[in-house]
């Protein structure tokens, strides 16, 4: 009977195949997409284009990366969008009205890295206190986060009154020029977007791969009593996880901003979505424990990919939402496909070596066969 399920000697069986698919479908997906695009549109390889696109990809990709690290503890953060706009809105602020100090409130114009600081420091602070709220009070994160969203938004639209910053290039006796080059600025050719999505990516990787806060989160996210049993401080790996998403959504905020050269109140909404979509493409489970920053982007360029392919086509924005509200529903179906497969495969090798421990006595035997 056992033989019937064991995989032929030096080959994988069913489910082994459809569990490497499923595992590999962003890379397939983005694959398939650059094809399609490709074939339709005659330069979208081109270098011009590649560069526009990795731009692009890069403001998404940064948010996605916090988004990973909260999605893996089985979190979820709705409220990265309206801290996109509300730092945006901060910056603005700092750089053309500066802040009132002291007791005759004279105003401060702080220098453009002090504008940053500052800027990351409140994304990092909007998600320690979605974390205190989480982790204090056990409320849900959708709830939380989804009431943040609606805290951050309106506090972007308070600090203009709902009108934008324009004009934000500083002044030189004033000392905060220099903001734009985040945005506009470029090293060895490359815009200083991608660098910062590269060097967030790396730094997430290791985090997530090399460390034991990386170990916790994966805890946390696969069976959280497990965790706080085993010694994880599950409390504290939740708050820091929603501060990541916090400061990669500021940043993203700073980039576009620089980009623009001015902050509106109403930047970053829906940026939740595209990042949510991406993190599930990449194969990180909503249900949390399983998951890898580099599937993440991958995500994000298929997202990227889709939007600038569908854009440089002329389909409509209307249809585009369509497109990627389907594209987000079918990477959760096969998310659960993905799951059963693991499942499925796991019963089966359980099976095997119960056969193989009734046909070989030494326990040792079975360890060696993979």
């Amino acid at each position: 009977m056992t033989g019937s399920i064991r995989p032929v000697r030096g080959g994988m069986t069913r489910t082994e195949v459809a569990q490497l698919l499923l595992r590999g479908r962003a890379i397939l997906a983005l694959a398939v997409l650059i094809v399609v695009f490709a074939v339709l549109l005659p330069g979208f390889l081109q270098f011009g284009n590649l560069e526009i696109l990795a731009k692009q990809t890069a403001l998404n990709a940064i948010l996605a990366i916090g988004m990973t690290f909260v999605i893996l503890t089985g979190g979820i953060d709705l409220s990265v969008g309206s801290v996109v706009g509300l730092t945006a809105m901060l910056a603005g602020l700092l750089i053309n009205e500066g802040l009132a100090a002291g007791p005759f409130e004279a105003i401060v114009y702080p220098h453009t890295w002090m504008v940053l600081v500052i800027s990351l420091v409140a994304g990092a602070l909007v998600g320690a206190i979605n974390g205190f709220i989480i982790t204090r009070f056990n409320v849900a994160p959708f709830i939380a986060t989804l009431g943040m969203l609606y805290v951050a938004r309106g506090t972007a639209g308070l600090l203009n009154n709902g009108n934008t910053f324009p004009n934000l290039v500083g002044r030189e006796e004033l000392g905060n020029t220099g903001f734009r080059e985040l945005g506009t600025g470029a090293f060895l050719g490359i815009s200083w977007a991608i660098w910062i999505m590269i060097a967030f990516a790396l730094v997430a990787w290791f985090v997530t791969t090399r460390t034991s806060f990386g170990r916790a989160v994966y805890a946390v996210g696969g069976n959280e009593r497990a965790a706080e049993l085993s010694g994880v401080r599950v409390n504290r790996t939740k708050m820091i996880v929603y501060m990541i998403s916090g400061f990669c959504a500021a940043t993203v905020g700073l980039i576009i901003a620089s980009q623009l050269v001015a902050a509106h109140p109403d930047t970053g909404i829906f940026f939740e979505l595209n990042a949510i979509a991406a993190v599930v493409l990449g194969g990180t489970s909503l249900a949390g424990g399983r998951g890898t920053i580099v599937g993440t982007l991958i995500g994000a360029f298929v997202i990227g990919v889709l939007t600038v392919g569908l854009n440089q086509l002329g389909v409509s924005s209307f249809w585009q939402q369509v497109i990627k509200g389907v594209v987000i529903v079918v990477a959760l179906i096969i998310d659960q496909l993905q799951q059963r497969a693991e499942r499925r495969l796991a019963l089966q090798q359980q099976e095997e070596q119960l056969g193989r421990g009734d046909a070989t006595p030494p326990p040792a035997s079975t360890s060696s066969h993979v």
